[in-house]
Order: structure tokens, then C-alpha cells, then sequence
């Protein structure tokens, strides 16, 4: 795949050559820990983020054994089982039996120590963890489940997608659980087989964010007695104190912690035109937004180093040079922002608030919702054709709501992953490239096979990222 080699001394210093360095000898002999496991087999899950989005994937896994969980305030997940009222949620009960019964830990590091039985772990952290988190896994044999974004940072994708491939008995997943849904795969089969003809011209909106952003650091506050607030921060380099402004939700517009709206919902909006025009990385990335949330007046000339939390909203331009049917563009808009509505819509089909694509063909449009959901044809004869163009993609049990036990299933050896790492990571890097784009500050030009910035020396740094000690990748 163009762009992912193992080349060293890509950059000006060289940190594709220390990542390939640094998995270099670890090739593991099949699953150190876990057992050989036959499709009636129960795999032994654990899970590291316990509440919210992974209390979310764990309830789909609760015919398997759930042997472990890591979460640094095991308090909040409890709240996973009782809706807000207080009431315990009924379609949960089985989670909660299998959360009381699994051993606990505050700190993942701790749990890899201590458990030597699991066989596979979801990584349902804030963004920072993810990396971090999912090498330590595949280090002991562990198949992984990564939350989208899959990593914080370019250099942490490819990290670990070499890992993967120098792993191959691993089973490596991303939770952009659109990739498993019929209508996401209908779309690209759709485009595929030219039922709007050549695309040149691709729309990406999403109403993210809902979390503060674009602020500045608010003061610290006491942190509740239930969090290990040191394991929360984990590779996080800077020490700004709990607020309830990070830590459990809102996370995500914080530099240190998330990757903003783009990371958020990229994954599961870029996904299906990346899946269906194999563009390639992007070769020209430009980021317009609104004012960054720093510590003094926000319109200031503030370096990349003194801001605190992402613009607002942002429109990130990418351009495919490369893309097999000549050159793309795909403009991203976030914050509610929008592209005009597209003429020729059927009557009572409107544009979803909350996210869609729009495709623009030279013989028509497609239009769907976040997860590849709704799918619209758009211009004469376009349904038509549509209609005409065969399935070519398997199905995935369940759908969108099967994207976990295909990874379970995965690992049994009955059928394939739906989003393993190699679709993932460069499905990831476009992402993170747009964040690179916004903190750049100008556009970029980007050489996907070396992995690195051409006209902005200085934005490479933004490739990769300081590890707190203890923590590092």
C-alpha cells in the first residue's frame, strides 16, 4: 500500500525509522497468552475504559468471558448500568453480572502484569490512550479492538500497523462500526460500480462538536475521591489538574486528550469515500477554522504549544493528486457547517443535520447519513444504474451492530475482520493529517511513502507527540 513501508530517516528525525526500529524483533510466535480457539470457544475478553463507549462494544461481547476490565474510576463505571433517573438499565444486567465478576484494575499496565489468560481487549479510552494501549497488547500476543480514532498520531499508526503485519495471527479492528453495515457497503459498491460516473468532488459535514471547544483552560478543581486521576492522564505531557471539563465526556476539544470533531467522527464519515475511491493519502491538506481556545485573547499570534483546546469549527480541504481516476477533493466541514444543498434532491429528502456525504459524479450524486445509512441516488437515470451494479461485498451479521462479534468471530478463524488495521490506519492518518493541516496553521504538502510535511519543516513535529514518562509508545 503506497505510503506504508518500513523505510527509515523519513522525516528530520527520522521517527518512522524509530518506529519500524522499535517493533523490530516482535514478531510474536502466534498468541503468547491466549489460548487456540475453535469456533465454539468463548474468548476471554478484557476491556481498558469500562464505562461509556466500552461499557457500549462490552454489551455485545457478553457471551464471551469477560475476565478483566481497566478503568481509573471504576464509580463512574458503574453509572454504565443505571439510565438517568437512577434506574438500572434491563437490557445491561448481563453486563453488570459479568463486570462484578471480572477483575479490576485502575491502570491497564497493572492489568497486563497481572492477567496472563486474555486473549483479546477493547481500548475504549480517551484518545491519548489508544496507542499506547493497543502496542502493549499486540506486545503480549492480544488481538485489539481499538476505539476510532485508532491513534492519537500519524507516527502511532504506523507503529501500529507494522506491528500487525509482523503479527499476522493478530486480529486488529477499529470501532467504526459503519464499515459493517449494509447500507455503508451498498454505497460503495454503488460508486464503485460507476452508477454516478467519476468522482472529482466529495462533501463531508458532521454537527460535532458537543463538547467544549474552542475556550480556554478552565481551573483546576479537586478531582472526585473515585478517580485515579494520574492513570487518567496517562501519556498526557502536561499536568493541567482534573476538571470535569476533560474528564469523562468532554475530553475530546482538549489538545492533550482528543483529536477534536475530526478525529471523532471522521472515522465512520471519510471511511466510505476512502473505501470506495481508494484515493490514496492525500497530498495537499488545508485547514480554515475558527478561534483557537487558548489562555489569553484567543486572536492572538499564540504558538501551537500555548493553545488548549481545538477551534470551534473548521472546513479541511483534501486533495488526492494521486487518486486512480485523476485528482479528488474532499472538503470536510464540522461544527454544523454545511455544503449547499444539492440541486435535484427528491422531494421530502433533506441534508441530515447531524452528518453525511455527498459524492459528486460526472453522471449524478450520492448522498448518505454518518454511517453510510440512507443512501440517496441523485440526477436522471442514476437510481436506475444504481440499481443495475451487483453486490460484491460480503455482509456482516448484524450489521452495524455486529461490528464487534465479527471481531470476535475473526479471531476464531470464521470469517475476516471488517476494519483491521490495515484499512484502518491509512483511513486514520487522512484524519489526523487534517489536525496536522489545522495546527500547521497553513496548507501542507504531504509525501505519503516517506511519511512526512515537504513545504512546512517545522509541522512534521505535529507527526508525533511527547510521552509522558511511564507512558511512552
Amino acid at each position: 500500500m503506497t505510503g506504508y513501508t518500513h523505510d527509515a530517516g523519513i522525516t528530520r528525525r527520522g521517527w518512522l525509522g524509530a518506529a519500524a526500529a522499535t517493533t523490530a524483533g516482535l514478531a510474536l510466535p502466534g498468541n503468547a497468552f491466549a489460548r487456540a480457539l475453535a469456533p465454539s470457544d468463548k474468548v476471554n475478553v478484557a476491556v481498558i475504559g469500562a464505562g461509556g463507549m466500552g461499557a457500549s462494544n462490552m454489551n455485545r461481547l457478553v457471551g464471551q468471558n469477560i475476565v478483566a476490565l481497566a478503568d481509573p474510576d471504576l464509580a463512574h463505571v458503574a453509572e454504565s448500568f443505571v439510565d438517568g433517573e437512577g434506574a438500572a438499565i434491563a437490557d445491561r444486567a448481563a453486563l453488570k453480572a459479568a463486570y462484578d465478576r471480572a477483575d479490576k484494575h485502575a491502570d491497564y499496565r497493572r492489568m497486563f502484569d497481572a492477567r496472563k489468560d486474555i486473549d483479546a481487549v477493547v481500548i475504549a479510552t480517551p484518545d491519548h490512550h489508544h496507542a499506547v494501549a493497543a502496542k502493549m497488547a499486540m506486545e503480549r500476543g492480544i488481538h485489539v479492538y481499538v476505539q476510532k480514532p485508532l491513534t492519537y498520531t500519524v507516527r502511532e499508526g504506523r507503529v501500529l500497523l507494522d506491528l500487525a503485519r509482523r503479527n499476522p495471527k493478530l486480529v486488529t479492528q477499529m470501532g467504526n462500526q459503519g464499515h459493517s453495515g449494509d447500507d455503508g457497503r451498498r454505497v460503495v459498491e454503488i460508486i464503485r460500480g460507476g452508477a454516478i460516473g467519476r468522482v472529482r468532488e466529495v462533501q463531508v459535514w458532521t454537527n460535532r462538536p458537543v463538547w467544549p471547544q474552542g475556550v480556554a483552560r478552565p481551573a483546576a478543581q479537586a478531582k472526585p475521591a473515585s478517580l485515579e486521576w494520574d492513570v487518567w492522564r496517562g501519556p498526557a505531557a502536561v499536568d493541567w489538574g482534573y476538571h470535569p471539563d476533560y474528564a469523562h465526556f468532554n475530553w475530546r476539544g482538549w489538545l492533550p486528550f482528543g483529536v477534536g470533531a475530526l478525529g471523532d467522527m471522521g472515522a465512520h464519515l471519510i471511511d466510505f469515500p476512502v473505501w470506495a475511491l481508494q484515493p490514496g493519502l492525500p497530498t495537499r491538506i488545508e485547514t480554515r477554522h475558527s478561534a483557537w481556545g487558548g489562555d489569553t485573547n484567543p486572536w492572538d499570534d499564540q504558538g501551537p504549544d500555548e493553545l488548549t483546546s481545538y477551534p470551534l469549527a473548521s472546513t479541511t480541504y483534501y486533495d488526492f493528486a494521486n487518486a486512480p481516476g485523476g485528482p479528488l477533493r474532499m472538503t470536510w466541514f464540522d461544527a454544523g457547517l454545511m455544503p449547499p444543498t444539492p440541486r435535484g434532491l427528491p422531494p421530502g429528502v433533506t441534508m441530515s443535520a447531524e452528518g453525511g456525504v455527498l459524492y459528486i459524479g460526472d453522471r449524478g450524486m450520492l448522498m448518505h447519513n454518518t454511517y453510510g445509512e440512507k443512501p440517496v441516488l441523485i440526477g436522471d437515470g442514476a437510481a436506475e444504474r444504481a440499481a443495475a451494479v451487483p453486490q460484491s461485498l460480503p455482509r456482516i451479521a448484524g450489521g452495524l451492530a455486529g461490528h464487534e462479534l465479527n471481531w470476535i468471530r475473526a479471531i476464531k478463524g470464521e470469517e475476516a475482520a471488517s476494519s483491521p488495521f490495515e484499512v484502518a490506519v491509512p483511513l486514520n492518518e487522512t484524519m489526523i493529517l487534517g489536525m496536522v493541516a489545522l495546527r500547521a496553521g497553513q496548507p501542507i504538502d504531504y509525501d505519503g511513502a516517506a511519511g512526512r510535511v515537504t513545504n512546512v519543516d517545522d509541522a512534521n513535529r505535529f507527526l508525533d507527540r511527547t510521552y509522558r514518562p511511564g507512558w511512552e509508545l
